[in-house]
């Protein structure tokens, strides 16, 4: 049962979010770490992302049914109920929301909850079943954590929040396709409409492709704009042109779905690799 409860806050989903959040708090720290508002920030951060997924599992129930990677989870087998979900749920929600507005400042909070929003009434409920543009608006949810981490530091939106947002938006597109791709078989069966399902994988290669060309425009940004140094710039630039690269291959790709699985792979190393180099080369 308590597997249950852990397992529907998607663990993996958390530490990439515990990642892009750290990485937004040091780049506004520059070196300046106040221990206590770090913790309390990745804290709330995880708990608010923690309630969404667990919501987004309790929306997606009849959908993940359809889906191998996801028929055997626990709102689907019914070992956890959707009352008791919920509840768990909006306890995380409710403690992490008021731990960043009392750790941090509100806007941290703010940002959080308008993630949480995002995913759960935009996302989850009302466009993920009925339109290809749903990836785009979620990408608005994925990017709330980063700036979330920057924003309890600052306690402002400025341009280094309004670039940190950018790349993460960006960023989140061909994440997300090229997982569309290489578990096509289950988003076609649940008839979920992303782009590479609705227009094919050839069209969402093109997108890919272009994503992640302004993904790598964007993130240079934070250098261009004083907030990095050129080490930064360096790696960031490497990282990203190798994932551009894999994403060109697969024009020519003879097995798509490898060649997907691949591309996934590598960007979660960009985003790693990324998040890294802003909190230890800031200027």
């Amino acid at each position: 049962m308590i597997r249950d409860y852990i397992d529907s806050a998607k663990p993996g989903i958390l530490a990439g979010n515990l990642a892009s959040t750290a990485g937004g708090f040091f780049l506004a720290s520059r070196g300046r770490i106040n221990a206590a508002v770090l913790f309390a920030t990745l804290t709330g951060v995880s708990l608010v992302v923690a309630s969404a997924c667990v919501f987004n599992n309790c929306i997606d129930r009849n959908l993940d049914g359809k889906m191998k990677r996801t028929c055997n989870r626990a709102l689907v087998r019914g070992t956890l109920s959707v009352g008791a979900a919920s509840l768990y749920a909006t306890l995380l929600g409710v403690m992490g929301a008021v731990l960043l507005a009392t750790a941090a400042n509100i806007l941290s909070a703010g940002v959080a909850v308008a993630g949480f929003c995002i995913y759960v009434g935009v996302y989850s409920v009302g466009l993920k079943r009925t339109s290809e543009y749903a990836t785009l608006v979620g990408s608005l949810a994925g990017a709330a954590p980063p700036l979330a981490g920057y924003c309890a530091v600052t306690n402002r939106f400025d341009s280094g929040a309004a670039i940190l947002l950018a790349i993460f938006i960006l960023w989140q597109i061909p994440h997300y396709y090229s997982i569309a791709i290489f578990r096509f078989d289950d988003f076609d069966a649940a008839e979920i409409p992303m782009l590479p399902v609705k227009r094919g994988t050839a069209a969402a290669k093109k997108h890919i492709i272009a994503y992640i060309f302004v993904f790598i425009a964007a993130a240079l940004m934070l250098t261009v704009c004083g907030y990095t140094g050129y080490g930064y710039f360096v790696v960031t630039a490497a990282s990203g042109l190798v994932w551009l690269f894999i994403a060109w291959s697969g024009r020519k790709a003879a097995d798509e779905r490898l060649w997907a699985k691949r591309l996934y792979i590598c960007s979660i190393l960009a985003m790693l690799v990324l998040s890294l180099m802003m909190s230890i080369d800031f200027t």
